[in-house]
């Protein structure tokens, strides 16, 4: 079977109005110390602002974490132009937040062949979740490691690793 032509995919729109609102309430739980009813699922990501230099803050979806507490890979649902994506591309030099912990990071991008092994390994964890959020991203999966692969090498991928000297919880 010859691989899927994904070149002319729909890339998803950022939600607006009260979209926009329900998306953001992940970090008032954060705010409000609820951060551990995520269980690790997701962060809270601190980047600042390219053009303002204000301090933004995002909640991502964990798709891999290091068991030792070192690092978190995280996926730019809405593509490359993402603003906290673009964000960490000017500073890499962060501060996340997991549970109740606060952890300087520094932001490593993922090459199109480590985010292809990194969403087929995501899809073998969250069959459904990955259907869902390739759905969402326009990229046509099957429910094989290939095609998994084959959209994994066009989402942008972070691995947001500890600060050396940082000791995990």
């Amino acid at each position: 079977m010859a691989p899927t032509d994904t070149s002319h995919h729909r890339r998803p729109r950022l939600p607006r109005g009260w979209r926009r609102t329900a998306a953001r309430l992940p970090i008032l739980a954060f705010r409000a110390g609820l951060a551990p009813l995520f269980r690790q699922r997701l962060l809270l990501l601190h980047h600042v602002g390219r053009t303002t230099g204000i301090d933004r803050q995002v909640v991502l979806e964990v798709v891999t974490r290091d068991q030792g507490g070192a690092s978190w890979t995280v996926a730019s649902g809405f593509g490359p132009s993402s603003d906290w994506y673009l964000n960490l591309r000017r500073q890499p030099h962060t501060l996340i937040q997991v549970g109740n912990r606060h952890i300087p990071v520094t932001a490593h991008f993922l090459s199109a062949d480590d985010g292809a092994e990194t969403m087929a390994g995501y899809a073998q964890r969250h069959p459904g979740t990955a259907r869902r959020l390739c759905a969402f991203m326009g990229f046509p999966v099957d429910g094989g490691a290939a095609s998994f692969r084959e959209a994994g090498r066009r989402i942008p991928f972070v691995r947001l690793a500890a600060a050396v000297g940082h000791r995990p919880a």
